[in-house]
This record gives structure tokens, C-alpha cells and sequence, in this order.
């Protein structure tokens, strides 16, 4: 086996490396600047015609004689060397090595621009969802759209009937709650008989559509996220946009009305459970009969307070929904990002339940309603 130390002449102030014999990385590796001395060359070339078989302890020998040149301002000509070589070594060029450590910590300034440069983006790509879906309404309004109505009663009966297990449990264990509470403060003063007052008005004007918009948020709009966003990975949205057909049209609005139909009525049916559970307690704690109770709610809940929560409860669907389809349709590339859509949708969701729920409370102390 030859010899893989490297000579080297100078011609003109030119030193060439003569690249000979095979280079394995079995042997140890020559020291580039053990071919160098202090006498005025300005530029390095090679010369490869005794060459073997090379493998990457050539090109770590070359890469020193780059990294010298570079740092001693000389000429690295690279022109005679095989064309592999040349490609590697250019490959190594245009990716510098990179120092591995720990990223700094951002100042302060700089992680309060990112983040609102973030929610600037988030802000602008929630109006646009908002709007696209708005469009695709009134265009459905105007009959220019066909519903696809098989996906919409699906989702009418997964968020109806098979919701309606997990509401009942939430809602009669909620009017229990309050009606403990009211029996707890309410005896205090002897005036328990009023405790259908508090679960009839905490049921029909709060708790009926606050539970209940909850609970859906946790179910359907994260159903509805991991839905979409495992079709954004598997590419089925790209496809439908390739073929010209509009995934809001087809995907987003069937789910958005079919919860916005079934909430207000399983706002009515939650209301309903949670007074029957209140009733359960009233008469057995406060030894109320079934008719006192009755009596004493329609003598202070009226109409008003039941259309309330019904409007609320519509509005807390079209949250769900909304929320539920914007995260799925801005679901990333991989596996992970399904479950980080789903967690979206969730807390999302959530959020502006509450927040739409206290600004209807406020706008009914206004309005005094």
C-alpha cells in the first residue's frame, strides 16, 4: 500500500501539494502546515495525479488547507483537483461549522417584539378564518353554495344524542350544587323556600350554557381540531384546494352550523336537568314538595331569563366551532402538532366562552333583562 504523506514544490511563489498514494483513515492524517514555510508563497495548489483511492481523511487534510489559507489571506486553488473532491469541498464551504452551546436567553425587549409580532399574526389569521367562514354563510344564504347535509346531521347527532349522557350527569350535579348552596345560606334567614329562585335563575341564565359550553369545548372542539388537522398532514386539504374546491365550503361549515344548531338545545335540556336536580335536593333537604318548588320558580323566573341563556348557548356554538376548525385548518406538518391542535382548541375555546359569557352579562344589566 502507498504511502499517503503529500509533498510539495513551489513554482513562482505557488506552492503545490503533491497529492500521492491511497489516503485511509486508518492512518493518521498529515498536518497541512507542516508543508508551509515563511517564504512568500501567496497562493496553494495541488497537483493529483498519483492519487489513489482517497476517502474523508483527504478531505480533512484539504479542509485544514482551506481553513489556513482562509485565516493567512492565500489563494486556494482547488481547480486541480478530482471533481468529487472539488464538490465536497465546496459543500463544506456553504455550510459553516456552527458552535454548539446553549442559545442566549432573549433580552427582554426582544421576547415582548416576538410576542407580539406572534399575536399580531394570530390576530390577522383569526379575522381572516373569521371572514372566509362568513363568506361561505352568505353565500349559502344566497343559495350560490351546496351544504354537504350528510356531514352536517353527523355532526347534529355526535354532539346531541351522544352528548347528552355527559350533560345530563354535569347539569344535575350543577343544580344540586346550587341548590345545596342556596339551602346552606337560605336556612340562615328562614327563607329556604326561595332556593327554587336561585337554581331556577343560576340554571337558565348562567350555568345551563356555561356547563355546556365547557363541556362541548372539551368534546367537539377538539374532535373537530383533530379531525381537520389529521387531514392537514395527510395532505386531503391541499387536495381539495387543488381540485378547486373550497375546504371552508366543504369541511369547516357543515361542523360550524351543526353545533351552532345543537347547543341551544342542549342548553334547554341542560337547564331542565339542572332544576330537576336542584328540586331533588330542595325536597330533601328543605322538606319542599315538588309543587312549592315549581310555584315559587315561575313566580320569579320568566321568559326572558330562559331566552337568555339560549342565546348564550347559541353563541358559545359558534365559539366551539369556530375556534374548534380555525385550529385544525392551522395544524403544523407533523404527528405532535394534532394533539398541540387539539389542546388549542380546547383553551380556546374555553376562554372565550368566558369572556363572551361575562360580556353578555353585562350588556343584560344594561339592558336591564
Amino acid at each position: 500500500m502507498t504511502s499517503m504523506e503529500p509533498g510539495a514544490r513551489r513554482e513562482d511563489g505557488v506552492l503545490i501539494v503533491e497529492l500521492v498514494g491511497d489516503w485511509k483513515l486508518s492512518r493518521s492524517i498529515p498536518r497541512f502546515t507542516d508543508l508551509l514555510e515563511n517564504d512568500g508563497t501567496g497562493a496553494v495548489d495541488f497537483d493529483a495525479t498519483a492519487l489513489g483511492s482517497w476517502d474523508s481523511s483527504l478531505l480533512a487534510f484539504l479542509q485544514q488547507g482551506m481553513i489556513h489559507c482562509e485565516t493567512h489571506d492565500l489563494e486556494f486553488r482547488a481547480g486541480n483537483l478530482p471533481e468529487d473532491i472539488a464538490r465536497l469541498l465546496e459543500l463544506a464551504r456553504a455550510v459553516p461549522e456552527q458552535a454548539i452551546g446553549s442559545a442566549e436567553e432573549p433580552s427582554l425587549l426582544t421576547a415582548t417584539g416576538t410576542w407580539g409580532l406572534a399575536a399580531w399574526d394570530g390576530a390577522v389569521a383569526a379575522v381572516t378564518f373569521v371572514g372566509e367562514v362568513g363568506h361561505s354563510v352568505f353565500r349559502l344564504l344566497l343559495l350560490r353554495l351546496r351544504l354537504r347535509w350528510r356531514d352536517f346531521w353527523v355532526v347534529v347527532q355526535s354532539n346531541s344524542s351522544g352528548a347528552i349522557p355527559i350533560v345530563t350527569l354535569i347539569a344535575f350535579l350543577v343544580g344540586m350544587i346550587i341548590s345545596f348552596l342556596g339551602a346552606v345560606v337560605l336556612r340562615r334567614f328562614g327563607a329556604g323556600y326561595f332556593v327554587s329562585y336561585l337554581v331556577g335563575y343560576g340554571m337558565l341564565r348562567e350555568m345551563a350554557s356555561l356547563m355546556t359550553g365547557i363541556i362541548m369545548a372539551g368534546r367537539t372542539g377538539a374532535a373537530f381540531a383533530a379531525e381537520l388537522g389529521s387531514m392537514k398532514i395527510t395532505e386531503e386539504i391541499d387536495a381539495y384546494r387543488t381540485l378547486g374546491i373550497s375546504p371552508v365550503d366543504h369541511l369547516v361549515l357543515p361542523r360550524v352550523l351543526g353545533i351552532l344548531v345543537t347547543m341551544p338545545l342542549l342548553t334547554i335540556y341542560a337547564g331542565f336537568i339542572g332544576i330537576l336536580g336542584g328540586m331533588v335536593v330542595a325536597i330533601m333537604v328543605l322538606d319542599l314538595t315538588a309543587t312549592q318548588f315549581i310555584g315559587g320558580l315561575l313566580a320569579a323566573v320568566t321568559l326572558s331569563d330562559a331566552l337568555l341563556g339560549v342565546f348564550k348557548g347559541t353563541v358559545f356554538g359558534l365559539i366551539i366551532g369556530m375556534a374548534g376548525c380555525m385550529k385544525g385548518m392551522q395544524t403544523g406538518g407533523d404527528a405532535r402538532a394534532v394533539g398541540k391542535a387539539a389542546t388549542s382548541a380546547v383553551v380556546l375555546g374555553i376562554t372565550l366562552i368566558i369572556a363572551a359569557n361575562a360580556v353578555i352579562d353585562w350588556l343584560a344589566v344594561l339592558l336591564n333583562i
